[in-house]
């Protein structure tokens, strides 16, 4: 396919393409390209109402950077594109529902609403006051106009309070919570005796029969995937900067230009926290309005923080440098001016007022003492324009060459080995998903082409070439053989100690004892809890699943663990208790109302969307 591009680019049918579209864009404009004059195209239509392609593509481009963000190493061949344009039709689909919703019912923001809410959001404001041109600029980075954003703006808000009323409308009976603590708080009697694996082990034969049973039965499970032995080129800046000298000249005057980022300031703050609800911008106004009142910060701190830790202190945090607390709290407190509050600040753990108590700037250390690491900073600083030149030369003399002995020689980079990768990957730089892929894409693998210059880390490129391609096979009963008997012995183990342990507790109940039986000892387990330490967990877990006998006779059970099978006893179940106003049940009763608060929500969702009228053209 690259060979076939390289071919067609340079063609007569290419050039007449390229004719066409100049003629068309100097005859009708762009519009004759992505639109014509059929007006602006849909992607779906929601009782009437279109969902533009515009503002599709727009989602679908925001999405796929959401995704990227999240990956431990983005990297744009890992998505799956038709997947997210599903994903992002269904919801637009469903927020278009859910808009005419709130407009059936009278929900909506006017344009002055609209600017009280955006004036007070704390990503547009600067030193607690808002800015134009921060918001402008963000709206800019989102890929969309400032009349976008507005609108964005209103439909969301009406449908978030058509969200809220519904998931706040979740009730839970108070009976049902305290039964649900109850059976969470409840201990267990029950006693218990091992029964180890080498009570058996005379018993465990495996043959050769059996082995090779197993092994025509589960074939699969012995077969190798498809292989290649690859070689490929390795450019990081990290190993360019080995390369570089520093003089002792030039590393004085990085560090007398770095001696103001290596004086570490740290910021002593205080805060007031409030919980980010319905009435939290009221709340906040009016511990703003007793502050300008003259009121101490210190006592409205003690008096309405919800962070009881600092509140004890007067909301006090102590210093911290930068990097410690949520980026939002971090950017205005650094932006604040000492003795001064900020405005409302919102972070994950809800809406803050800061205030700036004292900055302290610790002393530059001496040169010596950061040489290394100074060194090793201007050495890669120095590296990156290379870096950025030898990629770009790596990346065309790789796409062009027919090998990556010509690249390698020419830029001055090792070929390497790597034996043995699957589509699964390999060793590095083979973990990369990006990589295998193309590695394994028709025209690297059956094409002979090298493949494209793919990042696999923060400054590190790899090209890569096959060189030997071994096909999926079965490996040989002899290769797993020793694999299979390990395999059959633990499994003839765990039947037989199975086996022993049914046959154990059907004598306990006809009134034998383990002394009679000759298997051991009990160990008693008082009031245990589910999360005791007491016992291994799969004890507990078994312990905590048997019903409790009617007629007060021990109910029996097994767990099966890594040294052998365990046999247990429950002799009593004792209630948990429940207190009427408690921290946990309170806690319980909200999240409990929260679930069923968001189950009505999604069949509320579900039955606006069944009801829609939606066509896809």
């Amino acid at each position: 396919m690259l060979q076939d591009i390289r071919e067609n680019s340079q063609g007569t049918i290419a050039k007449i393409i390229i004719g066409l579209l100049i003629v068309s864009l100097s005859i009708w404009g762009m519009d004759a390209i992505v639109g014509g004059f059929s007006g602006e195209p849909e992607v779906a239509t929601v009782n009437g109402e279109d969902i533009t392609e515009r503002e599709f593509l727009r989602v679908v481009q925001m999405e796929s950077q959401r995704r990227l963000s999240e990956m431990e190493r983005p990297d744009p061949a890992m998505l799956n594109e038709d997947q997210i344009r599903k994903d992002v039709l269904d919801s637009l689909i469903q927020e278009q529902v859910l808009i005419q919703d709130a407009s059936a019912q009278g929900l909506a923001l006017n344009d002055a609403d609209i600017d009280a809410l955006i004036t007070q959001m704390p990503q547009f404001q600067v030193d607690g006051q808002f800015s134009r041109d921060r918001f402008v600029a963000s709206v800019r980075n989102l890929g969309m106009g400032v009349g976008e954003f507005r609108e964005a703006m209103r439909k969301q808000y009406v449908v978030n309070q058509i969200r809220g009323g519904v998931m706040q409308s979740g009730l839970v009976a108070d009976e049902n919570a305290a039964q649900l603590l109850r059976i969470q708080n409840q201990t267990r009697n029950f006693r218990s005796v091992q029964i180890p694996a080498s009570a058996v082990s005379d018993e465990v034969e495996v043959t050769d029969a059996d082995i090779e049973a197993f092994y025509n039965e589960n074939g699969e499970a012995f077969s190798q995937p498809e292989q290649v032995d690859a070689t490929y080129i390795t450019l990081s800046l990290g190993a360019l900067a080995e390369k570089i000298e520093i003089s002792q000249e030039d590393l004085k005057a990085y560090y007398e230009q770095r001696a103001g980022d290596l004086a570490r300031e740290e910021r002593r703050a205080s805060h007031i926290l409030i919980e980010d609800g319905a009435d939290a911008e009221q709340t906040i106004a009016s511990i703003k309005k007793r502050l300008d009142a003259g009121e101490n910060f210190e006592d409205l701190a003690k008096e309405m923080s919800v962070d009881t830790v600092s509140a004890k202190e007067g909301g006090d945090l102590g210093y911290a440098g930068r990097g410690v607390y949520d980026e939002a709290f971090e950017n205005a407190l650094f932006a604040l001016e000492e003795d001064k509050v900020s405005g409302p600040v919102r972070t994950s753990f809800g809406v803050h007022l800061i205030r700036l108590d004292d900055i302290r700037r610790s002393e530059v250390p001496p040169l010596a003492e950061l040489e290394q690491q100074l060194r090793s900073e201007l050495a890669r600083e120095l590296a990156q324009e290379e870096y950025a030149k030898v990629r770009s030369e790596l990346a065309d003399s790789a796409y062009a060459a027919d090998d990556l002995a010509g690249p390698a020689k020419e830029l001055g980079l090792e070929i390497r080995e790597a034996k043995g990768v699957t589509k699964n990957g390999g060793q590095a730089p083979f973990d990369h998903a990006g990589l295998v892929r193309q590695l394994f894409s028709d025209d690297v693998l059956e094409g002979g082409y090298n493949t494209e210059l793919i990042d696999v880390g923060d400054n590190v490129s790899v090209v890569a070439r096959v060189g030997e391609y071994r096909k999926a096979q079965q490996l040989a009963l002899e290769d797993v053989r020793d694999d299979i008997r390990r395999t059959l012995e633990s499994r003839k183990t765990r039947e037989l100690l199975g086996d022993r342990a049914d046959a154990i507790i059907a004598d306990l109940e006809k009134g034998e004892t383990l002394e009679a039986l000759g298997v051991g000892e009990w160990e008693q387990h008082e009031d245990q809890a589910r999360n005791t330490q007491g016992a291994a967990p799969r004890v507990v877990q078994a312990a905590f699943s048997l019903a409790c006998s009617v007629d007060g006779e021990p109910s029996y059970g097994t767990a099966m663990t890594q040294n052998g099978v365990v046999v247990i006893a429950l002799d009593a179940v004792n209630e948990g208790s429940t207190e009427e106003g408690s921290g946990d049940l309170n806690q319980l009763r909200t999240f409990l109302a929260s679930l069923e608060g968001q189950r009505e929500y999604a069949a509320y969702q579900q039955f606006l969307r069944n009801s829609a009228e939606v066509s896809r053209p």
